[in-house]
């Protein structure tokens, strides 16, 4: 079983979750909404877990195909439901910046078995009603 501790520290809002090996992450609500932008907001944590989740797979699985990565970043968007509580995300995109003496066709195949097959984060969020895309991009 997967433990959090959640402990209010900052303002009215202000939480920092620990986990068991004591990684600690700050989390708030907007200063619209009262916060005090102490941290990252919890629904773009979900964009954040999402890239760590496939940016592992994508790695992994170029190693394993022997490719020379050499940089990796990632750009991550999303839109929200308007007009709902909650409001979940309906939109995703992610964009791989892979940087390397890469093979494309081996590049996507990684993006897209992280994407579709093995990132869990992914498919919570699908199953939740978002649509996923994703594009890959290489520079040598």
């Amino acid at each position: 079983m997967i433990r959090i501790e959640m402990n209010r520290v900052g303002g009215d809002y202000g939480f920092e979750a620990r986990d068991a090996n004591g990684h600690v992450i700050g989390t708030d609500t907007s200063p619209e909404s009262g916060g005090q932008n102490f941290g990252v907001r919890p629904m773009q944590m979900l964009l954040m877990a999402l890239g760590g989740c496939s940016g592992i797979d994508v790695v992994m699985i170029l190693k394993k195909q022997r490719q020379e990565l050499l940089g990796f970043k990632m750009d991550i968007s999303g839109e929200r439901e308007s007009g709902k509580e909650p409001s979940l995300w309906k939109q995703v995109h992610v964009v791989f910046e892979l940087q390397g003496n890469i093979d494309p066709a081996k590049a996507e195949r990684a993006c897209e078995l992280s994407m579709e097959k093995y990132c869990s984060v992914a498919e919570t969020l699908r199953r939740a009603g978002a649509e996923i895309t994703w594009e890959v991009r290489i520079t040598e």
